[in-house]
Order: structure tokens, then sequence, then C-alpha cells
């Protein structure tokens, strides 16, 4: 049984930060546990900032007593809290997805006779404990306690055995991604090296990558070996009584293959030994993964300790103060999630896998990966350049350098594979909201023939947007078939036309910046007047029928739609809140029928799509304050100090990246205008420490006066604003934000 204290987080290596300071630091208000049900796939594990190496433990597979199996269902993460069967520990895995990958190479201690089969040696387990960079649990089964944290590429694993016969397994052949395949080899009695074939991320096959490792255990054994699940055999079974079960290899030491294999290692332990295991990863050579170890080796205590000083660095360029304890820590959770992907891609020595290629770079730089942009488009990325714009420049940098390497920015990038997942060019927002906000040390010049290209290459050569052929003579996407998804398709082109559009602009590129404005607003032809709402458009040129908005509740098939419905889309065109006002019959109707999504419990927020739809009624002066109402009831109930305190998948820290911004006053509203909308501040004081080296203040300062969650006047340094809504250059350079409340 699990230990409800376990979400007691306040959170300790072997020596404790919080005894060392006597005060709550960032750090200290992290639970790694919010998130881990309720489909947010958030997971409790030990990572580092933006970190390759993640330690998590494995609890999706193996018994009847678990809730979620990954072998029953789909499932994309390696842990849910309501679980009770651990298997073993996963390294690198994805947080926050929807599908199934990675979460590979499980670790496990266990005691007594040696088992190799994950549905016997696993354990039950208790006492929790999860911090930034550590993790623990009592594995009751066999009473040891596990202990695991982890530097940027490698891992630390501390396991406390009592005394008798122990082993640590490796399980090569499980995991959550659905390629199969691995090879190991022994390199000495205290060291192995390998491979696991990881990819086939959502619904394409051809996205497979290699993972490499080298691990290392800190005792030698008194014997070790392999292990094979034998296929079944008919004749040949007389000579091999191994035929469909687990074969132990005692005698064979050179490099062994399969898809069910693993290493075992045995010990005689006493009681309350600590045996360390250290596992260093590359995805581009067995040698990098070594090389990886070695540079990053140091103690448990060292490495756990490092890492949480890391996270306590990143997550303190924001103070606040005021607030519940528990919304301090919903928001630094929440700040945390963000901080976990995209992860860097390159190995201590600079190489990494060029995109698409069976080549490797090099760089000085910090090579970015798991760039999930349908997503983060709409406001990770804009969180990045507010608070950390050297690694938003060098993310920047990476997808403009997958340009150069593999002909296209990334969509659904995944350790140098593209996965083609979701829809639109989403890479063009990123970089053009970056670029307006004022990092621009990139390449612009191939940002920009990169976006043209993508905007412009029709659809037979065009793997971006594989049906811009009708968007361009038509200015929509028409529908092929029932459940094409053709009116998301659009919007997410229309919305990165307008972020071309503005770029060109910018960069003089007139002609330009007309054509692909103009084409943004082609939106105008799926609004049906007589439903008030976006509707998909046969190949024939007419309203698809029976249409019904509400058809794709719960993410069932909708025509036209992707993971939602009409209430979801229609508003979904930020970049013209104005001209969708002017067709719906003016601001009154628009905000009559966006008032009935959330009236009617339309409004999902568990997916982007309408992530943005409580921010637009600020657009519509008097209206501010429905705004202010709803997104502070939305935070009061989504966004809880519990496991399923995230509404959904977190989507690599999108969720998550919405409860910051909104707990702080301000959101960005259309990905590519460099603009906020204001709400009112959770918080009775934020301090946000401002890189000098990107801008002007070195700190911007937020406070709330008065109670209340509407906003009665605010002023920006010295100037009382008139609306809601404040640009990015007034807000990073004000020094001091006020709202008056009431």
């Amino acid at each position: 049984m699990k230990n409800s204290l376990a979400l007691i987080c306040i959170f300790s290596c072997s020596l404790s930060l919080f005894a060392q300071t006597q005060q709550l630091r960032p750090a200290d208000k992290v639970n790694p546990f919010i998130g881990t049900t309720n489909y947010g796939t958030c997971n409790p594990g030990a990572i580092c900032p933006n970190g390759m190496m993640s330690v998590i433990p494995f609890n999706v597979m193996g018994s009847d007593s678990n809730r979620y199996d990954k072998d029953n269902r789909w499932w994309s993460t390696p842990y849910d809290y309501t679980n009770s069967y651990l298997t073993g520990f996963a390294h690198c895995a994805l947080s926050g997805v929807g599908c199934p990958d990675l979460g590979s190479l499980l670790v496990m201690p266990t005691t007594g006779k040696l088992d190799v089969d994950y549905h016997n040696y696993g354990s039950t387990y208790s006492n929790e404990v999860a911090h930034p960079g550590y993790y623990s649990c009592q594995l009751e089964k066999y009473g040891i306690k596990a202990e695991v944290t982890a530097t940027l590429r490698t891992s630390v694993e501390r396991y406390t055995f009592p005394a008798g016969e122990s082993h640590i397994l490796i399980n090569l052949g499980e995991g959550l991604t659905n390629e199969s395949g691995a090879s190991v080899r022994m390199v000495n009695e205290c060291e192995i090296e390998g491979t696991k074939l990881l990819g086939t991320f959502c619904y394409f096959p051809q996205s497979v990558f290699p993972i490499y490792f080298v691990m290392r255990i800190n005792k030698q054994p008194k014997a070790s070996g392999y292990w094979k699940k034998q296929r079944p055999m008919t004749a040949e079974a007389a000579w091999d009584d191994t035929a469909g079960k687990y074969k132990l290899y005692t005698q064979y030491r050179r490099d062994i293959s399969g898809d069910d294999i693993g290493c075992w290692f045995d010990f005689d332990t006493h009681e309350g030994e600590a045996i360390e295991v250290r596992l260093g990863v590359s995805y581009v050579s067995i040698e990098n993964a070594r090389k990886n170890l070695e540079a990053e080796t140091n103690t448990f205590e060292t490495v756990c300790q490092n890492a949480n000083e890391a996270w306590n660095k990143a997550l303190s360029v924001i103070e606040v103060e005021g607030g519940t304890a528990d919304q301090q820590t919903v928001f630094y959770t929440a700040l945390y999630h963000i901080l976990i992907h995209p992860n860097i891609l390159q190995d201590a020595n600079g190489e990494y896998p060029i995109m698409e290629s069976p080549e490797n770079g090099h760089t000085t730089a910090d090579r970015y990966t798991v760039f999930s942009l349908w997503d983060t488009y709409r406001n990770l990325h804009q969180m990045m350049t507010l608070l950390y714009p050297d690694r938003q420049l060098d993310m920047v940098r990476t997808m403009v350098d997958m340009y150069k390497e593999n002909g296209w920015l990334p969509k659904w990038e995944l350790f140098g594979r593209e996965t083609m997942e979701m829809e639109g060019a989403p890479a063009i927002p990123v970089i053009v909201d970056t670029w307006m906000k004022g990092l621009r040390d990139f390449d612009v010049d191939a940002a920009y023939e990169a976006m043209i290209k993508s905007a412009t290459t029709r659809g037979e050569s065009n793997i971006m947007r594989p049906d811009i052929n009708g968007y361009l003579d038509l200015g929509y996407c028409p529908m092929e078939s029932q459940y094409d998804n053709s009116v998301s398709h659009a919007l997410e082109y229309y919305i990165a036309d307008y972020a071309l559009s503005r770029f060109a602009k910018a960069l003089g590129h007139d002609a330009d910046a007309d054509r692909f404005y103009k084409q943004s607003l082609g939106y105008k032809h799926y609004y049906r007047p007589e439903y008030g709402f976006l509707c998909p458009i046969t190949k024939e040129g007419k309203f698809y029928d029976p249409f019904n908005p509400k058809e794709g509740e719960n993410f069932e098939p909708s025509p036209g739609f992707h993971e939602g419905n009409a209430y979801n889309y229609t508003f979904a065109v930020p970049h013209d809140v104005d001209g969708l006002a002017q067709l719906m019959g003016g601001p009154k109707a628009y905000i009559d029928r966006l008032q009935s999504v959330f009236d009617n419990k339309y409004y999902d927020p568990a997916n982007e799509p309408d992530i943005v739809y409580p921010y637009l009624f600020s657009r519509f002066k008097g209206e501010e304050w429905r705004t202010q109402t709803i997104v502070r009831d939305l935070l009061d109930k989504y966004y809880t100090n519990a496991p399923n305190g995230i509404p959904g998948n977190d989507d690599t820290g999108t969720m998550s990246c919405w409860a910051v911004f909104s707990m702080m006053g301000f959101y960005p509203d259309c990905p590519s205008e460099p603009f906020y909308t204001l709400t009112s501040p959770v918080f009775k004081r934020i301090t946000i420490h401002l890189d000098p080296k990107y801008y002007s203040n070195d700190k911007l300062v937020i406070e709330a006066k008065g109670k209340g969650k509407l906003i009665s006047s605010v002023k920006v340094g010295s100037n009382k604003l008139q609306s809601m809504r404040v640009s990015h250059q007034d807000l990073v350079n004000s020094g001091k934000i006020v709202f008056n409340l009431k």
C-alpha cells in the first residue's frame, strides 16, 4: 500500500536542504506527484532542468491490481499515482504526453530466489518521497529502499538491501515504446553496454531511433548473466526445455540480442547494505554514453544535491508572496513541469544525431529535442522567452538547424525524427514570437526561407501541410473524408500564415506580408451563419451536413475537427477577433456565444484548441470581468495540490504554463503578437528576475492591492492602462505593475 504521507513532499536527500536553510525555497514547494493521475501523464521521477536523463518508477505493467496497464489499453506514461505494483525504474521518459514511447531500460532490485519474469518480480511499494531531482520508495515485497537521482545525462540509483541473497535486474524488453529489439554486452563483472530501439510515437511507425547505454554497479556480483524469453517451439522443444519460457544464460559472456532480454546480477548483502547503479545514455553511440557517465559521475549525495540546486536556481527566477501554501505549490510545480521539455540532445562532447539522418553533428551550444509544438507554440515558448531567453534562443536555433539538416522546420520532433503528429506549421509562430520580442540572434534568413517553403510548396511535396492545395487554391481545406480534421488543419495554417505575414512585414517583404495576411483570414469561408459556428466544407464546396457542433465530445471522432468540435475551435482565430465578431453580428453576439461555451460546459480545459478562450472576452471593453472571473474559477477547480491536480495531459508543460501565466496575471493571447491579456494575479507580490543580457530592467515586480478577483485599475510603470492588454516591451520595461482589485 501507498503511504498517504507521500504527498507531504518537504523533500530531502540524505541531508535535508530544508534543514540547512530553515526556510522553504522554490524547489521545496514543488510537489512532483501533481499531474500523476487523471491522465495528466506527469511522473514523480528524478530529472534535472531540461535534462536528457530521467529516472522514473515504472508501475504500469505486471499485475491485475493496477488500475492502468500499458498492455491492456492505450497508455502513455510510466507511472500512475493510483497504481500499486512496481516493476522497475525506467530511464528517459516523456512527461505529459498522450502517446506511448521511451520509458525503457528498467532497473529493478530484488531479493530471494532469482526470478526474471516481471509478473513475478514486481512489488508493491510505500513511503514514496519525491522532490526535484530525487525519488524514493520502499519495495514492500523485499524490504528494499530504492532511491534515484539524476544528472543531465546519467542516473545514480541507490538500493539498500536486507541481509541475504539479492539481485539487480535490467529488463531491456519492456518499456512504453511500441518498438522492440535490444542488444547488450558484458564489458566486465560490473559493467554492461548496449542499445535498444525506441520510437513509433503515435501513428508514425518509421520514426524510430536507438538509445545507447552503459550501466555500472559499484559492487562486484557473485554471479551474473543474461536472460531471454524463448520463442514457443514444437518438435525442437525436445532439445530445450525453456521453449516459451525465460532462459537464463549463466555461462555466456558475449553479446546477446533479442526482443525480451535482460541482465541479472547476484549479490550476498548484509543488513542495510547499499548498492549503487549508475547508468549513462546517449542517442549517438555507446562510447558517448560511457563518456557521459564518466563526465558526470559523482556520489549519490552530491548528484542529488546538485540536481536540487539546479532546480532551485531555475525556479527562483520567480518569487511569489501571498496566496495559500497550496497555491504556491501549484505554481512552482507548474513551473517545474514547464522545464522538463524540450530537453537537451547533445552529449557531453557536443555530439548529437542530425535530424532525419544517420550522421551525427556537433554543437558548442545546447541542442534540444522533444518539440511538441502544436501544444507549446501557444504559451510555453513565450514563457521561455520571458524567463529563460538563453534557452529559448537555443531552441529556436535548433529548429532552424533542423531545417538546414532536413529541409523542414519541426512539427512534433522526437530525438532527431519527425513524427508528423498533429497539424499545422507550429514552429513558425514560435520563431516569429521570439523574434518579435527581441531575441534575434539566430539565422533569420534561413528561418524565413523555411517558413516560405512551408507556406507555398504544393501538397504533394509538402510534408508539413500535405493538404495545402485546396488551401492555396480556395482559401480553405476542403473535406476529403468524414474525419479528416480539415477545419483544424486550416485553422492552424491561418495562425501560421498570420505569424509569417508579421515576420515578412518586419523584414521588409511587403508583398509576402500582404499575401499571407489575406490567407490568414480564410477562416471566414468556414463560418456558417445559420449555426454561428465554423463548419467543414465538402469537396463540392458545400457545408457538411448533417452538422452538429457538439459532435466530437470526449475525444470521439468529429467531422472536420481534431480532438474537439466546433465549440472548441470556432473561436480559435486569436489573430482576428474583431473579424470573427463581425461575422457573428457584432461584439455582443460574439460575447454571448463565447460565454455559452462556458455556461454549457463545452469548454475543454484539458486540451489546446480552446485554451485561449477565457482571455478573448477582454478584447471588448466592459467584458474584461468575464476573463478575470473565469480564469480564477478554472484555476481553483482544475489546478490543485493533488495527484489529479492538472485537468488532463500536461502536453509537455503546456497546461502547466497556462496556470503559471494565469496565476501571475497575464497571458500571451495570440502567438506571434508581442502582447499579453491581463487578469487578476493570485499572489500579492510576484518578482520576476529578468536576464539583464536581454532586458533593460533586471526584474519585474507585480503587486496586487485589495481583495477580490476583479480588476478596478492597472498601472504599468507610471502609466494607467486603458485596456487589459499590454505589450511585451511595456511589460518588461515597466519595472512594476500594480493591480488594484475589488
